[in-house]
């Protein structure tokens, strides 16, 4: 390539990508494809093309395990509307799951179910262990916590089976279980405000229950550190770095001024702390030194009759739980008959799931680590905002403990090689937040491809701009008539492949049938093309490196219309004029165009992109970027005889859905 240097980014050699795994409870809906699926695969065709697909493992799966898969399950059976096992229930949403992907075109090179199958089995191999690592570590600890207990149904109730107020201050969730809100705040049972069972609509009491839990807790000044490191020496989002943060500060109790006015002789009934008092705040602040200290003064309050919220903090992971559907937790000392809680054991499914891939193509399944540890490959974890606290802190603390990382230790971050995170925000529904449990349903994926085509709504959904803020999807074909204004906000970035992008290949397919014989003319690609070529390839590469998915479109956007304006204004004049070497270099220089843009659209659209390398007649090599800045001609064995697959009249790459053509 010729021209000023420009530095590019570094890739890894090798790569696995990862999405958030769905509950095996139920179907896809919207935000589970728009919000993190489409990213995920994209990124991971993406790395394919540009370091080899052979190096590249991108795995998902269902997330089987776990009370709320469990209470769906039980709630149909005991309503008569289901009769199979629970492992047929969770089969069934698995294969229902993967067959909406695929009519996405997602091409996950393992769609697993951590219950199921070969994946079940080895899912369960290493969540044996890994609980044996830490424990043989002394990363984890025994602790009796209170669990809610239902008095009038005589049973403990699992996490989600109790629902009251989160205790964080300024928490915004609308809804909290046990020992953790929607927003992913956690907190001991004993702190949740006004619960009541979901079983019975009781108040349950508090029964204390011995459970695993790992020292999160005294990660905290390690994980502070690391979010240094990796805000001056990496990528990661600074708002995902500051969320993180967030979950990092002290041990705090809020107390409301008015509360305290009365209270004499409190400093020497509380444990050492420190009070931030700011007039122009309501509440004071109690600042502790460890989370010993501030539940002894939670104690201290709670005699008072003094209330109060506690702030966000690390307080210990549990990994243990007693939900009958879940994997079974070896037995240590005189804890038994434990199960997983089914977050920790979903943070190490991917590893599972690699193991499990490699494993079906006749490799090591144990050579996982050269993807999970080496320094020469990187993971790429897409998830939502919701599970922020449970990759970005729980799992990098466990990262840390496996890899024999103690609280006190000095750690070179230049050795250590975290997962990347890469974090979405809200994908709302009509600017409402819609989920399957809330009073907004969210529209299940499938039901979109009545109306879209998957190729439109996968850039619809990545030109968003998640990584920013939360955005709204509103789909016209699911408003009422009254609602409608304007063009369907859907298909704007989508119309740019259905027409713009559409008419220029076709237009240049017709003119080589019309004046070449079906042939792409050979000649020097005009210096102009060739720069803007470039410089978009080198744009799109630093906004793929970062994860900036609607820059990427504003790319093809602005390249696909300039080259669309240069066919348009010079082939009308050469076609005015009869100006045969105009028209030949026109066609020569758009052809470079559509050449450049299906290996950066390839990503986005593969099944449309594929049709338009088969009618070129070339190989795949057209999707590598080991060739990406040449030319068409070096990716044709025989040049002077090569002809160009017929294109018959009327025939679209990019297509739109046959709703949309019937409306026009």
């Amino acid at each position: 390539m010729e021209g000023k240097k420009v530095e590019r980014p570094i890739f890894p050699k090798k790569a696995v990508i990862t999405s958030g795994m769905p509950y095996g409870n139920k179907e896809l809906h919207f935000g589970h494809v728009g919000g993190v699926f489409v990213h995920a695969d994209t990124f991971a065709r993406f790395l394919r093309d540009r370091i080899g697909k052979e190096n590249v493992i991108f795995v998902s799966g269902t997330d089987c395990y776990g009370s709320p898969i469990y209470a769906s399950y039980r709630k149909l059976v005991e309503e008569n509307k289901y009769e199979g096992s629970i492992e047929d229930y969770v089969r069934g949403n698995h294969e229902k799951q993967k067959e909406v992907l695929s009519k996405y075109e997602m091409e996950p090179n393992l769609y697993a179910a951590s219950a199921l199958d070969r994946a079940g089995e080895i899912h369960k191999e290493v969540s044996e262990q890994i609980f044996n690592k830490l424990y043989e570590g002394g990363y984890l600890v025994k602790l009796s916590s209170p669990q809610f207990y239902d008095p009038e149904r005589k049973v403990l109730l699992n996490g989600r089976q109790v629902v009251g107020k989160c205790p964080i201050e300024g928490c915004t969730s609308e809804k909290a279980y046990a020992d953790e809100c929607d927003l992913g705040h956690q907190f001991m049972p004993i702190e949740l405000i006004d619960p009541k069972s979901t079983l019975s609509g009781k108040t349950p009491e508090l029964r204390d229950v011995t459970n695993w839990y790992f020292k999160l807790d005294e990660y905290n000044n390690l994980l502070s550190e690391e979010m240094n490191y990796l805000r001056t020496n990496s990528n990661w989002r600074k708002y995902l770095l500051n969320t993180i943060e967030e979950f990092l500060k002290p041990p705090i109790i809020y107390v409301k001024r008015k509360q305290l006015e009365e209270v004499t002789d409190l400093t020497s009934k509380l444990p050492k702390h420190t009070i931030i008092d700011e007039p122009k705040k309501p509440s004071v602040s109690f600042v502790f030194d460890n989370l010993s200290d501030r539940d002894a003064a939670r104690e201290v309050f709670d005699k008072l009759g003094i209330r109060f919220r506690t702030g966000k903090t690390l307080v210990p992971f549990r990994l243990s739980g007693n939900v009958e559907w879940g994997i079974e937790v070896p037995d240590k000392e005189d804890l038994k008959d434990l199960t997983f809680w089914v977050w920790p054991e979903s943070l190490w499914a991917p590893v599972s799931f690699t193991k499990t891939y490699l494993e079906s193509i006749g490799k090591d399944k144990e050579a996982w680590k050269e993807y999970w540890l080496s320094k020469d490959s990187k993971v790429y974890q897409f998830i939502g905002e919701d599970n922020i606290y449970f990759y970005g802190v729980a799992e990098m603390a466990m990262f840390m403990a496996l890899l024999g990382i103690e609280k006190d230790d000095k750690v070179n971050w230049e050795e250590i090689n975290p997962p990347h995170l890469i974090a979405n925000n809200h994908l709302l529904f009509m600017d409402k937040k819609a989920s399957s449990s809330g009073s907004i349903k969210p529209p299940m994926a499938r039901d979109l491809l009545e109306y879209y085509t998957a190729e439109q709504l996968r850039m619809h959904f990545l030109s968003l701009g998640l990584v920013k803020k939360s955005v709204s999807f509103a789909p016209q074909a699911f408003m009422e008539e009254k609602d409608k204004q304007g063009p369907d906000t859907v298909l704007k970035d989508g119309n740019l492949l259905t027409n713009v992008f559409n008419r220029l290949v076709r237009s240049c397919f017709y003119t080589a049938q019309k004046y070449f014989n079906g042939s792409i003319p050979k000649g020097e690609i005009s210096k102009n093309v060739l720069d803007e070529s470039n410089e978009a390839i080198l744009t799109y590469e630093r906004y793929m490196y970062n994860h900036e998915f609607h820059s990427v479109t504003y790319v093809l956007d602005s390249y696909i219309r300039n080259m669309n304006k240069y066919w348009v204004n010079n082939m009308r004049t050469a076609e005015t004029t009869n100006d045969e070497a105009l028209r030949k270099q026109v066609l020569i220089d758009s052809f470079h165009a559509v050449r450049t843009a299906i290996t950066l659209i390839h990503p986005i659209a593969p099944t449309s992109c594929e049709m338009v390398r088969e009618y070129l007649g070339v190989d795949e090599r057209l999707w590598s970027w080991d060739y990406i800045f040449d030319n068409i001609y070096s990716l044709i064995e025989d040049v002077e005889n090569h002809k160009l697959k017929y294109l018959e009249p009327r025939v679209d790459f990019f297509a739109k859905h046959e709703k949309q053509l019937s409306n026009e």
